[in-house]
């Protein structure tokens, strides 16, 4: 495997660009670690994409994400050693392409690869998917292709699929099928397959009317990851002192690499975790991408600055098994917070199998000045639970 894996990676490179190594020593090492720039978008272009297939114009830039989650099965054990990561770059450019986004960055180890987008993130494992993105992206345009892709090229089968996203900001700016979350969830079914019969469609709401999380599922099987989670965290409002970090200067005459890594250190990021790979992205003027590599993990953060619609939004995966925890939600919560001091956050937890990950949620940030204002809990047939908090300061708090 791993040398498949090294040849599929080279011959990767000779689209995406040069190799680099893992710069943090972990038990788990990134041997074949890689990262590209062979596309570049500002906001100005973002906005002009996105424009052509908006019903309304956008007062300004919609933050929050649309996140869609992927599974696979097959049968070939050779196939499923890389899965998904064999998928030519031409069929990701071509699924990117329907949703209107493209790659900026790329980033990869032995487990997964990691793609910053014009618009947020791409996560590629062998036999899972996941796509976040933002703006007015029609992300929901993915799956047919991705469904093609996977089957033809390499004999994949979708075995389960998770939609998730919070109350858009302009929500009259998005084109279709994103133009309701009735309008999302038809467009799921008819997209889907058939054989995804265990469905569930759900609006989770808190005490604001501006809060509230839509979550939908459809899987063929129960998935077995007994202690796997997913934290999602979304927060508007941001500091201003602390969102101006993540402007540019005029005319800096740096690349989107260097000044991402500018910021990753000026704001503390690069200490949410230490052992993480991070590919980091800064966008002209202002707007900051991440995505972070550790082992078989990935945290990925996204920024809007712009006051009166500030936007930023922190998610990653993990496990919990008895005492063994592989990620530090207490300290990750904290850095986060203090790295934001958001006005408003929402935390979505998605859990499957009994692990209770949420509960540390609040007392990890009820110390630094916000109060739990409402807590929302669902089941999702075949695919766990979802607990879906939120929160607002006790008092607005300076960054100094």
């Amino acid at each position: 495997m791993m040398i498949l894996a090294t040849h599929l990676i080279m011959a990767r490179m000779m689209i995406l660009g040069s190799i680099i190594h893992d710069p943090h020593p972990h038990p788990h090492p990134h041997p074949h670690a890689y990262k590209s720039n062979p596309f570049s978008l500002t906001p100005a272009s973002r906005l002009k994409l996105q424009h052509t297939s908006s019903p309304s114009p956008m007062a300004g830039f919609e933050g929050f994400e649309k996140r869609l989650e992927l599974h696979f099965i097959g049968h070939d054990p050779t196939t499923l050693q890389l899965g998904l990561r064999k998928l030519d770059f031409h069929c990701i450019q071509q699924t990117l392409q329907a949703v209107q986004c493209s790659v900026v960055s790329a980033l990869g180890n032995s487990f997964f690869d990691a793609y910053v987008l014009s618009e947020s993130s791409l996560f590629v494992y062998p036999t899972k998917i996941i796509i976040k993105t933002c703006g007015t992206t029609q992300l929901l345009k993915s799956i047919t292709p991705l469904i093609f892709y996977a089957h033809t090229h390499l004999g994949l089968t979708l075995s389960s699929c998770r939609y998730t996203r919070g109350n858009f900001i302009f929500p009259t700016a998005q084109p279709f099928p994103h133009t309701s979350f009735n309008d999302e969830v038809t467009y799921l079914e008819t997209t889907l397959p058939t054989t995804l019969c265990f469905r569930k469609a759900s609006i989770m709401p808190s005490k604001s009317s501006s809060l509230a999380w839509h979550v939908f599922t459809a899987t063929s099987h129960l998935h077995h990851h007994p202690y796997a989670y997913t934290l999602e965290i979304c927060m508007t409002d941001l500091d201003p002192t602390l969102a101006a970090k993540f402007f540019r200067r005029p005319a800096d005459g740096k690349s989107g690499h260097s000044a991402g890594k500018e910021m990753t250190a000026a704001t503390g990021i690069g200490e949410i975790n230490e052992h993480a790979l991070v590919c980091d992205f800064a966008f002209d003027p202002c707007g900051y991408s991440m995505n972070g590599m550790d082992s078989e993990w990935y945290s990925t953060i996204h920024v809007t600055p712009e006051e009166g619609y500030s936007y930023a939004s922190f998610e990653c995966v993990g496990h919990v098994s008895g005492d063994d925890v592989d990620v530090d939600i207490v300290h990750v919560l904290r850095k986060v917070v203090q790295i934001f001091r958001p006005g408003t956050m929402s935390v979505s937890t998605t859990s499957l199998g009994n692990n209770e990950v949420w509960r540390e949620v609040a007392g990890a940030v009820e110390p630094m000045g916000l109060k739990l204002r409402s807590c929302a809990v669902d089941q999702f047939p075949e695919c766990g639970s979802v607990v879906f908090q939120t929160f607002t300061p006790i008092r607005r708090k300076s960054a100094h």
